[in-house]
């Protein structure tokens, strides 16, 4: 799950480096909306909220702005109408992809997703074609240089996780949906900087690519995430660290 883990990373660092052009915003501002609209706006009772307000924070939306989308959701001022839409399809190689969507005009959406699958070596399929592959999890990151292996393991299974991997780089540390927001906070306070902090679609078997399948891949993310409808892209490509880290 390395280059699952490698790309996880990479793409929470360029969310960093997005927000300064108010790219990540976008994104944010949708799901704060529409979590309120469907949970109300108080984040003590809504965990979907809660989350969102937390990634909000994380890329340094102002107060604000968080209180006018959320404000938005619950009618307290006029807002756009958002449908959230799951699409599930193929990439390059066979790959298994979820792409999570919002937005105000499915027929516009649908044809951008399709232009870009289409353009690179990928298709769309019919609902329930991939989503068997995935588990909702709670997904955690922590680089090796940031904390012990067997103090983490301890605290992390003490506080709710499933399980916790080692790789070349990295600590992987998975959890049920449930227990995420606890396991997250208890690494925190034990003053471990996490690198990624997720509730994610985890596959459950991942398909190796190389060459041009993979650059394809890394293009058709890329390509994908930084269209404003879309939310969250899930695949479960294997693409070695060196060409991630090359792309």
């Amino acid at each position: 799950m390395s280059g699952h883990s490698k790309w996880a990373t990479t793409r929470h660092k360029k969310a960093a480096a997005d927000a300064k052009r108010g790219k990540v915003f976008t994104k944010i501002t949708k799901e704060l909306t529409v979590a309120a609209k469907i949970g109300g706006g108080d984040p003590a009772g809504n965990p979907r909220l809660r989350t969102a307000i937390a990634n909000a924070k994380a890329v340094s939306m102002p107060a604000d702005n968080m209180k006018r989308a959320i404000q938005k959701g619950t009618g307290e001022l006029p807002g756009v109408s958002y449908e959230e839409v799951t699409f599930e399809g193929y990439g390059p190689g066979g790959v298994a992809l979820l792409i999570e969507v919002m937005t105000d005009n499915r027929n516009r959406t649908v044809a951008e997703i399709r232009h870009a699958l289409g353009k690179l070596g990928g298709n769309l399929g019919e609902s329930g074609c991939v989503s068997w592959m995935f588990n909702k999890k709670g997904y955690i990151v922590v680089s090796r240089d940031n904390a012990d292996e067997e103090k983490l393991m301890a605290l992390a299974l003490d506080s709710g996780a499933e399980d916790m991997q080692g790789e070349e780089d990295n600590f992987v540390i998975t959890s049920a949906p449930g227990d995420f927001e606890g396991l997250k906070k208890a690494i925190e306070d034990a003053g471990v900087a996490l690198e990624v902090a997720e509730v994610t679609m985890i596959p459950q078997t991942f398909v190796k690519l190389e060459g041009k399948e993979a650059q394809q891949m890394i293009r058709l993310m890329e390509t994908l995430e930084d269209s404003d409808d879309v939310q969250n892209v899930y695949a479960n490509f294997d693409i070695p660290e060196e060409i991630l880290a090359a792309g």
